[in-house]
């Protein structure tokens, strides 16, 4: 009897730990206010078993078709070189193919991006200049992860967008008695579990706020879904040594999700797939933490006169400016109005009213809940800004022009040139006549295994004038499109070397690089090249961009040093 007694006692205590432990289930909302519509949902960053998914496109839309989703963003690892898929409805989802393309700076999704003509890779803002040159959307993946490689940090490179939450780099702040909390809750409510990994980050909000004062910035809540953890490494879902398939993909859907209030979808995938992209382009979107309430209704709108602008929008100023902040939100929800990232305005329940002065500013809201999860709290929903007055604040970009110049070649044969490469690649050097006299025919073959480090370089002897200039110049046009890795090296064992790439195809170009803008290739003891310690100047194809079996030829001329 007493043993009895004893498990009995055990079970209580169990019973009543596990719900003291168990997240709130999601809060029933009401009606939508009259004229508020929520548009499309969907979901954003998404992996399956092409990269480190585990499951099939089939699956993944099955899954967005169950937790209520019109359409799914899926953002496979990639190069850019495997042509996406067209759009499609798939189990009742608009299905939209993406990229996830990993720089030196970290990792960058990029929509709209056609098949690319090379591999993308290098330097994150060679990247995000290749995604804009073909027309394609980048954004910023988990910006705040505590993992180095995965975090970006180009913030030089003109980056689109910014995911301003990110379900992979919240996981991996989270201390252990939080994330035992959600795994020992998990079966019970899977997407409130899941939740309690959020809080707000607010080193990455500052970041998007600030740059939405520079331009166009769109910020969205990413899935980043794998449906696996890894077994060995405690979550680690880029774990190749076993994992499980755990939180399955309709789950983290349900965890959160971006809305397109403007976009109505009409079955057409092609058309529709435009709508969906065009209305993220525009910061017409905004983000639900769905496990705590929803879906919900959003929306802000600013007017200036008969001017008025909602999420995205630009607003002509034309006189006092009166902002509207409306949500489908419980009574205790709170919303809270932003200016140029400061606070500015608080009210309670489903609308907030601010009049706000004509000036150039950028506006967005939030609304949070109570109880939410998070330290400080996760917002339960937030909205792209408005840009008051012009859509881009003024930059004076100052690049003088070069009034000095030191000729290294213009034509004949050239001098103390020697050509550099990897056992199994080729090059040559060859002068072939041009319209204006000759000039150097670079031409390349690269092969060999990735632990080989394919690579051709044509290496110019550097003069000292180089210290007493700013910036190497040169034209140069190539067979088809690819990138060029300009290097400063310094002599020595260690032959430091400071790096830039350019982009060059069939049309002959006037290429101009400053020497600040070169960085470190490998080790180095300077973060800029120091010039009288440079010996060579070197013209490098290797397989960061281009592939191996690759070969082609470069057309150069016109070199000199100038300031």
């Amino acid at each position: 009897m007493f043993r009895l007694i004893r498990r009995f006692a055990l079970l209580v205590i169990a019973a009543s730990a596990l719900f003291a432990m168990m997240p709130s289930a999601a809060r029933d909302l009401p009606p939508a206010p009259a004229g508020l519509g929520r548009g499309v949902r969907g979901v954003i960053h998404v992996h399956t078993m092409r990269s480190d998914g585990t499951g099939s496109v089939e699956e993944v839309t099955r899954a967005t078709a169950a937790a209520g989703l019109q359409f799914v963003i899926v953002t496979d690892h990639g190069d850019g070189t495997r042509a996406p898929d067209l759009p499609d409805y798939r189990n009742g989802v608009l299905y939209i193919d993406a990229v996830e393309i990993s720089t030196q700076d970290g990792h960058v999704v990029a929509l709209d991006l056609p098949k690319t003509p090379y591999p993308l890779a290098g330097e994150g803002r060679d990247v995000v200049d290749d995604i804009h040159r073909l027309g394609g959307f980048a954004i910023a993946a988990h910006p705040g992860s505590p993992k180095p490689e995965l975090r970006w940090t180009a913030w030089d490179a003109p980056v689109d967008g910014i995911e301003w939450l990110n379900a992979d780099s919240e996981w991996r702040e989270e201390r252990p008695w939080t994330l035992a909390r959600a795994l020992v809750t998990y079966p019970f409510r899977p997407p409130q579990a899941l939740a309690l990994l959020l809080d707000h980050p607010e080193p990455v909000i500052r970041r998007w706020d600030e740059l939405s004062q520079q331009r166009r910035v769109v910020g969205v809540a990413a899935a980043d879904a794998h449906a696996r953890v890894g077994i060995r490494s405690l979550g680690e879902p880029y774990d190749s040594a076993g994992s499980l398939h755990f939180p399955s993909y309709a789950t983290s859907f349900r965890e959160f999700s971006i809305a397109l209030p403007n976009v109505q979808l009409t079955g057409v995938a092609a058309a529709d797939a435009r709508r969906v992209l065009d209305a993220i382009r525009a910061g017409a979107v905004y983000s639900t933490i769905d496990a705590l309430a929803g879906p919900a209704a959003f929306r802000v709108t600013a007017t200036s006169g008969s001017n008025t602008a909602t999420m995205g929008e630009t607003l002509a100023l034309a006189g006092p400016v009166h902002v509207r902040v409306e949500a489908q939100a419980p009574d205790d929800a709170r919303i809270t109005l932003f200016r140029n990232g400061v606070t500015v305005a608080n009210a309670q329940g489903t609308r907030l009213e601010q009049d706000a002065p004509a000036e150039w500013a950028i506006y967005r809201a939030e609304v949070a809940l109570p109880g939410a999860p998070g330290a400080p709290a996760i917002p339960w929903m937030v909205s792209n800004p408005i840009y008051f007055g012009n859509s881009d604040r003024p930059v004076t970009l100052t690049r003088s022009v070069p009034r000095t110049f030191t000729t290294l070649y213009d034509g004949g044969t050239p001098r103390g040139w020697t050509v550099e490469k990897s056992a199994a690649s080729d090059a040559a050097i060859d002068v072939i006549g041009a319209l204006t006299g000759t000039q150097l025919l670079l031409r390349f073959a690269i092969s060999g295994a990735p632990a080989d480090s394919p690579y051709a370089a044509f290496v110019m002897p550097a003069t000292a004038s180089i210290a007493l200039h700013d910036r190497l110049v040169f034209t140069a046009r190539a067979g088809r499109p690819m990138r060029l890795s300009v290097q400063l090296r310094a002599p020595g064992g260690q032959a430091e070397r400071w790096h830039r790439s350019v982009y060059l195809d069939e049309m002959p170009r006037s290429i101009e690089i400053l020497f600040n803008d070169f960085r470190p290739l490998g080790t180095t003891t300077s973060a800029l090249p120091v010039l009288s310690k440079i010996d060579s100047v070197l013209f490098v194809v290797d397989t960061v961009n281009t592939k191996s079996g690759s070969n082609g030829q470069i057309q150069i001329d016109d070199i000199k040093y100038a300031k």
